[in-house]
């Protein structure tokens, strides 16, 4: 396999399907919340309260789930326009209790099911685009598998984006790239030397701000890089935060994605 394959492979790896066994090592204290207070309760994303270290967060994280059953419910980790509202409420009740938020993201994309567009997906995403670069309090977004599409960006907007050493992030899956270019989904280790959405080259454009070792996740050592990080971004004034938030945002979508 070439670089971008093992990249790939290690993304979509069944170890990072359940994101609450991340959280269990990651956090302490963790309550989840449920539903969007709207029509139902998307468990493609998983939303609570924690702790890191001493530090009370927000948490929000998407699933894929450990089985068959799990990921059929989940749609393999493509949330709804249900999940994403839940995702925003979380966010919104972060920001009412100053509490700093961490997302954990690993998706395809948004669920593409017409009675998810019947829904407004597209809005939700755009919506919550929107707002999370107004949040008035620190976001830091780990990419832990893969990240595509808007459904993805929807949960990274961002004050640090860090991605694990194997993920990836993407404007749409290598499928989907050669299934548009080609009209042949056989061709996506074509498409995924070509869409560069590895972190190094990612790194190298100014598009994330770290890559994670994997072993970082199991030695403690992401635990305290987190608090860390978390730390500074509190330490900012808000309207400071605030425009590097969104001019980070306007730099990468004019040099990466065009």
């Amino acid at each position: 396999m070439t670089d971008t394959q093992t990249v790939i492979a290690g993304a979509r790896s069944d170890c990072k399907a359940n994101v609450y066994a991340m959280i269990d090592q990651l956090f302490t204290g963790f309550f989840e919340l449920h539903g969007d207070q709207i029509t139902s309760d998307d468990p493609a994303i998983v939303a609570g309260l924690a702790k890191l270290a001493d530090q009370p967060i927000a948490v929000i994280a998407t699933q894929k789930g450990n089985n068959l059953e799990d990921r059929l419910a989940t749609h393999f980790g493509s949330p709804e326009p249900a999940g994403y509202r839940k995702a925003l409420r979380v966010m919104r009740l972060a920001e009412k209790l100053n509490f700093p938020i961490i997302t954990l993201v690993n998706t395809p994309g948004a669920y593409p099911g017409a009675d998810a567009e019947a829904a407004g997906q597209g809005q939700m995403i755009a919506k919550n685009i929107s707002e999370m670069l107004q949040l008035k309090v620190p976001i830091l977004t780990l990419i832990v598998g893969e990240a595509g599409s808007g459904g993805a960006l929807a949960l990274a907007c961002s004050d640090q984006i860090w991605m694990f050493e194997n993920s990836m992030y993407s404007v749409l899956s290598p499928e989907g790239f050669a299934s548009i270019m080609w009209k042949d989904a056989h061709l996506a280790d074509k498409a995924a030397e070509l869409m560069r959405l590895t972190p190094d080259w990612l790194l190298k454009q100014h598009a994330i701000h770290r890559i994670i070792p994997e072993k970082m996740l199991t030695d403690g050592s992401l635990k305290t890089a987190l608090t860390s990080a978390i730390g500074e971004l509190c330490q900012q004034d808000n309207a400071t935060r605030l425009a590097k938030r969104a001019a980070f945002f306007s730099k990468i979508l004019t040099v990466c994605w065009f």
